[in-house]
């Protein structure tokens, strides 16, 4: 692997000396200096201003490269990393924070709830990636304008807008497509339609979603050990679990689902100053296997005959105001939200009648008021907002042979659960001169917690309550300096912050097998304070090279460990004697890394482009320093790409670096038990895409893995897609 990455370096130099860059670039081009983004203070920015480092993966960028879920087109990018657990899924890793250290932002609009958990998510799926407008990745604590949870960063997420008839010249226009793939059979069909006048316009946008069980390669790569063949699966056969030998053990047998995704946006405009949006969003899909715990082994055979998750569902309904001049030279922007989401987890061992279902339903209100002041030398933005979430977490048990049902111990208290934040903001562009600009924001909050355990029938806890009050703050200031029309410089300081939710204080659960986490009502929010700098150069549109370095300290970070519950540091739990772990204030933690991206251009027309990104972390005390778990290996994209009026092809690779069992949080999220001994090898795949646009058609193919290389990302507990083919068809009207 060392000498693919020297070899990689070189190739990259070959390529600057060559140098020019193609301004039609499409796809996961660098944003050039005087490029636009939007997500760092909430508003419209040059990049050139903002010391913040940004990433942007746009609409066309998604629409080429084909992938089947929003987490697909984040994990292809190349600037993040995100585990999988199923095929469903996709747990996003910025800077090494996963989980609910990475706040997910839809349309404004934080998705993170008080069960958002440290673990591994996969709610990111539930935004169909066909009506993102884009996606914008922001790296570093951003609590100073988002709050709560952005402590690696953020992933905020914006869908496509209806459009008036004088923006577009026509009252019915929209984009279809259809799609289908090899590796897991997916067929997938897409449609947005726009309705416009002149001061009203609908859009409507509807996708069905169908994945079949997953593939994965065949070839290992390298030297690697092959690892993760499904070779026995648990069938239930005249009423008996049965281990029945896979007839491809490539396939990996129940890892499909199908899934349903709509959207219906209106806006009506008033006014010139006046625009009113309403925004209905509603996602929800097949029950999710739960893939690598269905590959869990007991004995010579498995352990679980059934393990899924329940329909995710995912509803959001919200009211957008926007008021130019509301105030005197302020542009007043007023939201309310309202989100619905419902998940279940459903287990059985192998041998038992009782299939356990948990369900948690969480519907929370979100209140936020934004102004934008123009000032003479910069611009100010502040504001204020207001969540509150509420959660009802039931369970009961199963006789599959005689369909009665009885009560379960449920995943989080059983009473009544509830958080919020409060919080206001303010944030400063100023600019010094033309060439340097200032970037100052500030965050002042307050957060509740409230959880109440109805009985402790199931589980002996010395507590019948929690209750949790926190003051948050946060704050960061930065510099963007550009001596040159070619170079920019930054520099930026930083502080995050994350409130414990009820996922962390309040859960009882079986984290691996013999490892049980319990509740824990002392914690402490985590902090970060955070430094990185940047600098990036374009010379005469020929050559873009963008580096950002950087090194978070953790402080009070909460982390799973061994724990004395009413003593005793085992408990039997569901017929297995338990370790007992929580989650605890560990003291500090630092994580430091970097990342690099550079595109040329070699000869007309054809670019190559690369970007790799490294971090390291871990945990330290008076005696020893430890590994901080979500840490992945190195990773990146390298690439060429062909970019015509009508054409588009593109080849590249994929990598990741080998992580060292050394390297492990052990015990904890880092699934040491997913990976073959040592720890998880480095991987390499090729790919090539191609898209042809006819009039109003667009035909597009490629073969991802062209290889057929047989891998896992780190942390994940299914392999990832073996050799795929896919076709799709697009039409727009």
């Amino acid at each position: 692997m060392k000498n693919f990455f020297l070899v990689t370096i070189m190739c990259l130099g070959f390529f600057a000396a060559k140098a020019q860059i193609n301004k039609d670039t499409l796809v996961f081009s660098i944003q050039k200096l005087d490029e636009v983004v939007v997500s760092a203070n909430k508003v419209s920015e040059n990049k050139r201003t903002v010391s913040q480092q940004v990433e942007t993966i746009s609409r066309k960028q998604i629409q080429l490269q084909n992938y089947q879920n929003t987490a697909d087109v984040l994990a292809n990018s190349g600037v993040i990393n995100v585990q999988k657990s199923q095929q469903g899924g996709g747990s996003v890793v910025i800077r090494g924070f996963e989980a609910n250290r990475v706040l997910a932002i839809v349309d404004g609009v934080r998705m993170n709830n008080l069960i958002f958990r440290s673990g591994h998510l996969q709610n990111i799926i539930t935004v169909d990636e066909n009506i993102l407008e884009r996606a914008d990745v922001l790296f570093g604590p951003s609590s100073s304008i988002y709050g709560s949870d952005a402590l690696g960063g953020a992933v905020h997420l914006h869908t496509i807008k209806p459009k008036l008839l004088e923006d577009i010249g026509r009252a019915l226009s929209g984009n279809a497509f259809v799609r289908y793939s090899t590796v897991n059979q997916e067929k997938k069909g897409h449609v947005n339609f726009n309705i416009a006048g002149n001061k009203f316009a609908s859009l409507t946008a509807f996708t069905y979603s169908d994945f079949g069980d997953l593939k994965m390669g065949s070839k290992a790569y390298g030297d690697n050990p092959f690892f993760g063949a499904r070779k026995f699966y648990v069938e239930r056969i005249n009423g008996v679990d049965s281990l029945v030998q896979n007839s491809d053990s490539l396939v990996q047998k129940f890892s499909g689902y199908t899934q349903y995704d709509f959207m219906q946006k209106f806006l009506f405009k008033a006014s010139d100053k006046t625009q009113h949006d309403i925004n209905f969003q509603f996602s929800t899909s097949s029950d999710i296997p739960r893939y690598d715990r269905l590959t869990d082994p007991q004995g010579s055979g498995l352990r679980n005959a059934q393990w899924y998750y329940g329909p995710q569902k995912r509803l959001l309904a919200g009211y957008n105001l926007n008021v130019k001049n509301a105030l005197p030279g302020q542009d007043l922007h007023i939201g309310v939200h309202y989100q619905d989401v419902e998940e279940s987890r459903h287990q059985r061992r192998v041998g038992s009648s009782g299939l356990q279902h948990r369900y948690e339903h969480v519907n929370g209100l979100n209140l936020n008021a934004d102004l934008v002041k123009n000032l003479t030398k910069g611009q100010l933005r502040y504001g204020l907002e207001f969540v509150a979430d509420r959660l009802a977490s039931t369970a009961e048990r199963e006789n599959i042979n005689t369909g009665e049902f009885e009560p379960l111990d449920t995943r989080y208290p059983n009473g009544k659960n509830s958080m919020s934040h409060s919080g206001i903001y303010a944030s400063l562009s100023h600019y010094f001169s033309e060439k340097t600009n200032l970037n100052a924001a500030g965050r002042l909050g307050y957060s509740t917690l409230n959880s109440t355990l109805k009985d402790t029938v199931f589980f002996k806890l010395p507590f019948s309550s929690i209750k949790q009050q926190n003051l948050t703050y946060s704050g960061s200031v930065g510099l963007a300096h550009n001596p040159s029309q070619q170079v920019k410089l930054s520099l930026n300081v930083a502080t995050g912050f994350r409130v414990p939710n009820i996922d962390d204080v309040g859960k009882i659960f079986e984290t691996a097998p013999g490892t049980l986490i319990v509740p824990n009502d002392n914690l402490k929010p985590e902090k970060t304070l955070t430094f990185d700098g940047g600098i990036a150069f374009g010379k005469d549109e020929s050559f873009n090279w963008e580096s950002s370095v950087f090194y978070t300290r953790l402080f009070d970070a909460i982390v799973t460990s061994p724990f004395l519950f009413n003593g005793q540091d085992s408990l039997l739990y569901d017929g297995v004697l338990s370790r007992v772990v929580a989650n605890q204030n560990q003291g500090a933690a630092y994580v430091t890394g970097f990342s690099t991206n550079v595109e040329i251009k070699v000869w007309d027309k054809i670019q190559a482009y690369g970007g790799i990104s490294y971090t390291y972390a871990r945990i330290t005390s008076a005696e020893t320093k430890t590994p901080l778990d979500h840490i992945p290996p190195m990773f990146g994209r390298i690439g060429a790409r062909y970019s015509s009026s009508r054409l588009f092809l593109d080849l590249y690779l994929l990598f990741n670096g080998k992580k060292d069992l050394k390297d492990y949080y052990l015990n904890g999220e880092d699934n040491e038990q997913y990976a073959p001994p040592g720890g998880m090898p480095a991987w390499m795949t090729f790919n090539f895409k191609a898209s042809y646009q006819l009039k109003d058609f667009t035909l597009q193919a490629g073969i991802e893995n062209l290889m057929d290389i047989q891998y896992r990302t780190f942390a994940s507990g299914i392999n990832a897609p073996g050799r795929n083919i896919y076709a799709a068809l697009r039409f727009k009207f």
